[in-house]
């Protein structure tokens, strides 16, 4: 049976999105940033959220687990929050405590809604180690040939306290 995608935002601090990312290079998820990249332009004590999207499976790679696909709002070193896109095992999303409430969700929705891509933010700040392929908002990786468990009703965000 598949999980149930939960609507809601999770904030993680630096060490723990780079846990994430790790996870996801461990199974060659589409969606993430080279952890490397991450650990140098992260801004270290800082906090970031995500948000999931929708449900990634690959039929292509049968053996690769379900992920979902969250929308990431990241703090990078110079004090800007950036958007980008990382796969997120449901077990592991599950362990991350859900510690905001309803309106600083919806806050961080809109501030992902208005943030720069990780590719914006690069290219403006010259960044010579930016990774080869980041998703520009609304692009999905080409290499994803997967079934992809989103209706209408699961586009608006909900959030449960």
């Amino acid at each position: 049976m598949t999980p149930t995608m939960p609507r809601t935002v999770r904030a993680v601090d630096t060490a723990q999105l780079l846990d994430l990312a790790q996870e996801a290079a461990m199974h060659s998820f589409s969606q993430r940033l080279p952890v490397d990249w991450l650990r140098e332009h992260l801004a270290a004590e800082a906090t970031h959220y995500l948000f999931p999207t929708l449900v990634q499976r690959l039929t292509h790679r049968p053996k690769t687990p379900l992920q979902w696909r969250c929308q990431q709002l990241l703090t990078v070193s110079t004090g800007e929050q950036i958007w980008g896109l990382l796969d997120v095992l449901p077990d592991t999303f599950d362990k991350i405590p859900e510690t905001l409430d309803t309106a600083s969700k919806k806050d961080i929705v809109s501030r992902i809604e208005r943030a720069v891509t990780v590719r914006e933010w690069a290219e403006r700040m010259a960044v010579d180690t930016a990774p080869e392929h980041m998703p520009r908002k609304g692009e999905v990786s080409s290499d994803v040939a997967s079934e992809k468990t989103m209706t209408e009703s699961d586009s608006a965000p909900i959030f449960r306290s």
